[in-house]
C-alpha cells in the first residue's frame, strides 16, 4: 500500500514539481495554508509531511508547532527556499525533523523521505 505524504505548499508550480518527483511513489495530500496543514494532519493521519515555511494564514514553523502538540511521531520534513543557517535551526527548534532547500534534487528529496517511511 502506498504511503500517504501531506504536502503543505501555497505555490502551484511548486507542487507540481514534486508531484512530478514522487507522485508515482506516495499519494500526496495537499495543503495551501498552514491552517489546512493542521486540519489535514488531523483528518487524513499521513505518514509523513513536507512543510513549506512561508505560507498565507499561518507559516510552516507555526503549523509544525501546532501538530507537534499532538504528535511527536509524524515525521516533518521542512522544505523552503530559505537557506541560511537560522532558518535551518529555527525549522529544527519547531519541531522539523529534517530540512531541504527549494529547489531540491529528485534525489535527495528521495532519499530524505526513504529515511523516515
Amino acid at each position: 500500500m502506498q504511503k500517504t505524504i501531506l504536502v503543505a505548499e501555497d505555490v502551484e508550480s511548486n507542487f507540481l514539481l514534486l508531484k512530478a518527483l514522487i507522485g508515482k511513489s506516495y499519494n500526496l495530500l495537499r495543503a495551501y495554508t498552514g491552517v489546512d496543514a493542521v486540519r489535514l494532519f488531523h483528518e487524513k493521519q499521513p505518514d509523513l509531511i513536507l512543510m513549506d515555511i512561508k505560507m498565507p494564514e499561518m507559516d510552516g514553523l507555526e503549523a509544525t508547532a501546532e501538530i507537534r502538540k499532538t504528535s511527536t511521531q509524524i515525521p516533518i520534513i521542512a522544505l523552503t527556499a530559505f537557506a541560511f543557517n537560522d532558518d535551518r535551526t529555527e525549522a529544527l527548534n519547531a519541531g522539523c525533523n529534517d530540512y531541504l532547500t527549494k529547489p531540491v534534487s529528485a534525489e535527495l528529496l528521495k532519499q530524505t523521505i526513504e529515511k523516515y517511511i
